[in-house]
């Protein structure tokens, strides 16, 4: 058994140090294993341009990084974060996965969502697992817009995850349809950490786009089932106490296997 916690908090644009903060507040306290943060929770999302993006991104010895990597020390915990990443002259949208003893992955998002695409690259980390170092426990990420694309889910329950951590920052409602059957039909968890609040930007043709965030994170048992869900502008941290293992015995039912009956040979790439 193990807990799992899920931050949602409404980050503000361009302030990583202020947002940084907020994420300390919000976890004092807090007694987990697991901690999921939002998509790109320390610089909030609305970029305009590559260029803007890149210059509040973050390299490995970035602010952001450091203050992940002490947070996963003083919880003991795995903490999952998303962050504006920089390598060398490019930018990612990415995932931080860091470890009490130091250690950090990243994952880059692969399914970049709208006008992403104009400001970062599309992600090239791959799909993989994470151990957790205290647990018996298996988890993979995925970031937001990468739900609507099965593949993904099922990549990292054919790695092994028990639990899919999901930092979001989703504007719509569709993916409370999506989410829980990433959950189902890969019989694991999925926990996933929206943000909640609006920014508006002055767009270069002199429009306004205003972004809307709808809250409700969740998480998904791996029936599909939502075990507690926030509210859509609430700012809380959800902890719940789950067991890994239980996903682990694909079958649903005495005759079929949800990895093991998998007929790839007749699927198209």
């Amino acid at each position: 058994m193990l807990n799992i916690s899920l931050v949602q908090f409404t980050p503000w644009l361009g302030n990583p140090t202020g947002n940084l903060k907020q994420i300390g507040h919000l976890l004092e306290g807090i007694t987990t294993d697991i901690i999921v943060l939002p998509e790109l929770c320390t610089t909030g999302y609305s970029f305009l341009s590559k260029e803007e993006a890149f210059g509040a991104a973050e390299g490995p010895d970035g602010e952001s990084i450091a203050f992940f990597k002490q947070l996963a020390a003083a919880h003991q915990a795995m903490v999952i974060a998303g962050f504006a990443e920089k390598s060398g002259n490019k930018v990612y949208n990415s995932a931080l996965i860091a470890l009490p003893d130091g250690a950090v992955r990243i994952y880059r998002k692969t399914h970049l969502f709208y006008r992403e695409k104009q400001c970062f690259e599309a992600g090239d980390s791959g799909f993989f697992i994470v151990q957790h170092p205290f647990n018996d426990c298996k988890v993979g990420v995925m970031i937001c817009n990468d739900w609507r694309y099965p593949e993904a889910a099922r990549s990292l329950a054919l790695l092994g995850a028990d639990v899919i951590a999901c930092p979001s920052n989703l504007i719509s409602d569709v993916w409370r349809i999506g989410m829980p059957a990433r959950a189902l039909e890969n019989k694991v968890f999925v926990a996933v950490a929206n943000r909640c609040g609006t920014e508006t930007r002055q767009l270069e043709d002199g429009s306004t786009q205003s972004l809307t965030f709808t809250g409700g994170s969740v998480l998904y048992n791996f029936t599909g089932e939502a075990i507690e869900q926030a509210g859509k502008t609430e700012e809380r941290v959800i902890t719940l106490q789950i067991d890994p293992l239980l996903t682990r015995d694909k079958y649903f039912n005495a005759y079929n296997d949800l990895l093991n009956d998998r007929r790839p040979e007749y699927y198209l790439r």
